[in-house]
């Protein structure tokens, strides 16, 4: 059985691949950051807990997105706070709960 050959997408309409590098996620074509990001969004279903789904369209069972449908997306995350690192809060060592602060000056300390 031979692979499966990508099918001609129409203008103004961009598979996953080309969509992260509109949206300024990846690099190039072959650099796989956000694709993830991209799919799953799109998959979505109404009323999920995590947003309301991505605009798309599947034409022959491959999911594309239109330069509308793009812009969509950009707009509803231009602006979203990222999450950098773990939330900063009290540690426990040992028996002993040390709070941010005092963990700062104790690194200072030493």
């Amino acid at each position: 059985m031979s692979p499966r050959k990508p099918t001609p997408t129409p203008q103004g309409y961009y598979r996953v691949e080309k969509a992260v590098v509109i949206l300024g996620l990846a690099e190039d074509e072959n650099d796989t950051t956000g694709r993830r990001w991209l799919r799953d969004g799109a998959n979505r279903k109404p009323g999920d807990k995590r947003g309301k789904p991505f605009p798309h369209s599947r034409l022959n069972g491959q999911l594309v997105f239109s330069d509308a449908d793009l812009a969509e997306i950009y707009h509803m995350h231009r602006n979203a706070p990222t999450r950098q690192g773990r939330r900063r809060g009290s540690r426990v060592i040992g028996n002993t709960v040390i709070q941010p602060d005092a963990a700062r000056e104790l690194q200072n300390a030493a």
